[in-house]
């Protein structure tokens, strides 16, 4: 008997030394039920096998413009919120980023430029606009909404005169890379972290309220221009 208990000990030790995936992942997928898949990732380069910027894409395109920050293989469609494919994904890829599938029932998103991101969230502080997570690389900030069709996108835009000419929407079918993720261009955090409601997932503001901000922030500038310019 005590042979048999000696052998579980180890076999149960074996288990807890196992690799865990990245909290955001296993977070998005169980805790806020966001759609996630593993990004294609990085080059190892010179067996270095740390991410970094500067590093190449890992898919067969040798002019990645958006270097291990997209789905390859699994594809997009392949986006779940299964607890046990995000551990099997991360356990046999640890450094790949983090991918969430916007659109349908997952958040969707507003992006600018980081300079134009950056200037955005100080003149919607201003107003007193509530913000929900941000999403901060070292070229784009994204906005995280509450989920939108491309019918009501259109619908948005079409009863609006400008708007800023360096925004971004990620819909259905798009998706964006979480933190904390390493891509071609850097590290990818959190400008502003979730914030959880009552329901333990992340609060976030309505789409139109997000892009009426904008296009106010961004009119007014001397000249005629846009003061969330880069």
């Amino acid at each position: 008997m005590r042979e048999i208990l000696g052998r579980r000990r180890r076999r149960k030790l074996r288990r807890s030394e196992r690799p865990a995936p990245p909290g955001t992942a296993l977070t998005c997928a169980t805790a806020w039920q966001w759609p996630v898949l593993p990004g294609v990732g990085l080059t190892t380069a010179g067996h270095d096998p740390a991410p970094g910027p500067g590093r190449s894409c890992a898919c067969p395109d040798p002019e990645c413009v958006v270097p291990g920050a997209h789905p390859f293989d699994p594809g997009l469609l392949a986006a779940t919120t299964d607890a046990r494919m995000v551990r099997w994904w991360w356990q046999i890829r640890p450094t790949a980023p983090v991918l969430l599938a916007t659109g349908g029932s997952a958040p969707c998103a507003l992006s600018l430029p980081a300079l134009a991101g950056a200037r955005a969230l100080v003149a919607l502080d201003r107003m007193g606009v509530r913000l929900g997570p941000v999403v901060a690389t070292p070229t784009r900030w994204s906005l995280l909404v509450t989920p939108y069709s491309l019918e009501r996108l259109g619908e948005l835009l079409y009863a609006k005169d400008r708007v800023p000419a360096s925004l971004r929407f990620h819909g259905d079918g798009g998706y964006l890379v979480l933190p904390t993720s390493q891509t071609g261009a850097g590290e990818v955090r959190w400008e502003r972290e979730p914030v959880t409601g009552r329901d333990g997932r992340p609060w976030l503001p309505d789409v139109e309220t997000v892009l009426d901000a904008l296009v106010v922030a961004s009119s007014g500038a001397p000249g005629g221009g846009s003061r969330l310019a880069y």
